[in-house]
């Protein structure tokens, strides 16, 4: 602890959260899901209206390519955790699938569903 005190307690509290949550497939998939949503929002709001309103493609192909990468892992990670918590299809599985294409919604299904799983 001696080595990080330079961090602030919050910041190495937050630390600490993160390693825990690569260790578990379900925190793989809410890392993947928040990363996902932000790029998303990015693509949407940022890089679709300079492309369009300022003539500039160039931010769309960059984040495009970030957000098609996410959204790949995102359903492949969601996959691999509907097999490991048996989740039923039309109950939960296609709620956080349908997410990762609505603006938002995977920070909605991060907290009304994803939660519940971490240990």
């Amino acid at each position: 602890m001696a080595v990080f005190s330079f961090i602030s307690p919050a910041i190495f509290k937050n630390y600490i959260i993160m390693l825990t949550l690569f260790k578990t497939n379900i925190g793989r998939l809410r890392i993947i899901s928040f990363l996902e949503g932000i790029s998303l929002l990015l693509l949407l709001f940022i890089a679709m209206p300079l492309k369009y309103l300022a003539n500039d493609p160039s931010l769309v192909k960059s984040v495009g390519l970030v957000h098609g990468i996410l959204f790949i892992l995102f359903v492949l990670n969601t996959m691999s955790v509907a097999i490991e918590y048996r989740w039923k299809f039309f109950s939960t599985t296609w709620k956080v699938l349908l997410s990762c294409i609505i603006p938002f919604g995977t920070f909605y299904i991060d907290k009304k569903i994803l939660r519940r799983y971490e240990a």
